[in-house]
C-alpha cells in the first residue's frame, strides 16, 4: 500500500473535460469529500453527443458555488491553457478532455488530433512551466489493440493500435513519459475499461441500445455476441482516480545521477469481462424492472447478430493487481447493480 504524498485539502485542482461523464462525476466527488478545495473545470462542450447531458452535469456542479469555476473553451487553444495556469495556479491536474470513441475516429480523425494530441501537449507544456505536484490523465483499454494475452497487464507491449483513437491514447502515454523524464513532472496514466452508469455517454452500447429499443428499432450485437467487455461502473472509476491523485510517483535519481521518470500507468477495470449477450439480457431485465420498457417487450424481434466492426476488439480484460497492491482498491460494482442504477436514472431523466 502506498503512502499518500499529495494532499487534496485546500488545493486548486484543474479538471479538463469537466462536463464529460467521468469529469463531472469526479468533480462532484472531490467537492463533496475534501475541504476548502477549488476545482477549475474546462470543457469545450462539443456536440459529439447530446449537449443536454453535459449541461445537466454542469448544473449539478454549480450548486458548489465559488468552489467550482467553469471555463467553456478547448485545451487545444494554447493561449487559453497558458492563461488558465497563470491565473489559477493549479497544483494538481486531471486531464480527462479527449475526443472519445473508436468508430468516430474513423470518420472524424481531425477531432482526435486536435483534442488528444495538441490539447494534451498544451497541458504538458503548462505543467512544465508551473509547479504541478501531480498530473493524472486518461488513457484507455483501447491501447491493448489485438493483444492475445489476457488479462491485459500494464507490462504488456502495446504497439499495435487498431484505431486512431487508440493510437492517440498510446501517444499520450509516450508524451507524458518524455515530459516526466525531461522535466521531472510526476504523472500517472489510467487505462479505463468500458465505463458506464447514469448520465453516461449515449454512444456507449448500453445507452444506445436503450434509446433504440424504446423507439422499436433493432439493436446490432457485434461479433455475433462473442465480444467480451470489462464493464466498469462510474463510481468505481472515480474512486480509483481519487486514490491515484493522492500519490504522485516519487522523484528519484538513477545510478547515472539523472532523474528516473516519476511515471506510472494503471488499469482501472472490473477484472471480470462479461459476454455481450449476457450483458444485453441483464440490460433488458433491468429496463423492464425500472418500467422503461413493457414487461412483454419482444426483444428477440429487435436483436440482430452481426460481424465485427472496424476498430473494435473481441475482448477487453483488465489485470488490476497493481492498483490493488498500491492502493488497496479493486472495482467491485456488479454489472446488474450498475445497469439497475442506469435504468432507474433513464426512467427519471427521459420519461418523467
Amino acid at each position: 500500500m502506498v503512502n499518500y504524498n499529495v494532499y487534496l485539502t485546500s488545493k486548486t485542482i484543474l479538471v479538463t473535460g469537466v462536463a464529460g461523464f467521468i469529469g463531472a462525476n469526479l468533480t462532484k466527488r472531490l467537492l463533496t469529500d475534501f475541504k476548502d478545495i477549488r476545482i477549475i473545470g474546462i470543457d469545450s462542450i462539443t456536440d459529439y453527443y447530446n449537449v443536454r447531458l453535459k449541461y445537466e452535469r454542469l448544473e449539478e456542479l454549480k450548486r458548489f458555488g465559488d468552489s467550482f469555476v467553469f471555463i467553456k473553451d478547448s485545451i487545444a487553444n494554447k493561449s487559453v491553457v497558458e492563461t488558465l495556469f497563470a491565473t489559477y495556479h493549479p497544483q494538481i491536474v486531471v486531464n480527462l478532455a479527449a475526443q472519445a470513441g473508436v468508430r468516430y475516429s474513423i470518420t472524424n480523425p481531425d477531432a482526435y488530433i486536435e483534442s488528444n494530441l495538441i490539447g494534451f501537449y498544451n497541458i504538458l507544456e503548462a505543467c512544465r512551466h508551473h509547479e504541478v505536484e501531480h498530473l493524472v490523465y486518461a488513457s484507455s483499454s483501447s491501447v491493448y489493440g489485438t493483444n492475445k494475452k489476457v488479462p491485459y497487464s500494464t507490462d504488456d507491449k502495446v504497439d499495435n493500435p487498431v484505431s486512431l483513437y487508440a493510437a492517440t491514447k498510446k501517444s499520450n502515454e509516450l508524451m507524458a513519459h518524455a515530459y516526466s523524464k525531461l522535466y521531472n513532472i510526476p504523472s500517472t496514466g489510467l487505462r479505463f475499461f468500458t465505463v458506464y452508469g447514469p448520465c453516461g455517454r449515449p454512444d456507449m452500447a448500453y445507452f444506445d441500445f436503450t434509446n433504440k429499443l424504446i423507439k422499436g428499432e433493432t439493436i446490432q450485437i457485434f461479433n455475433y455476441g462473442n465480444c467480451k467487455r470489462d464493464f466498469t461502473y462510474i463510481d468505481d472509476i472515480v474512486e480509483g482516480i481519487v486514490r491515484v491523485m493522492q500519490h504522485a510517483p516519487e522523484k528519484e535519481n538513477g545510478e547515472d545521477g539523472l532523474p528516473i521518470p516519476p511515471y506510472k500507468i494503471y488499469n482501472i477495470g472490473n477484472n471480470s469481462p462479461e459476454n455481450l449477450l449476457d450483458f444485453v439480457t441483464i440490460l433488458q431485465e433491468e429496463l423492464i424492472a425500472a418500467k422503461v420498457l413493457l414487461v412483454d417487450y419482444d426483444f428477440e424481434a429487435h436483436k440482430e447478430l452481426v460481424s465485427m466492426q472496424a476498430g473494435d476488439v473481441p475482448v477487453t480484460y483488465a489485470d488490476t493487481t497493481p492498483l490493488e497492491e498500491d492502493f488497496g482498491f479493486k472495482p467491485s460494482t456488479s454489472l446488474r447493480e450498475g445497469l439497475k442504477r442506469f435504468a432507474e436514472w433513464y426512467k427519471e431523466f427521459y420519461q418523467k
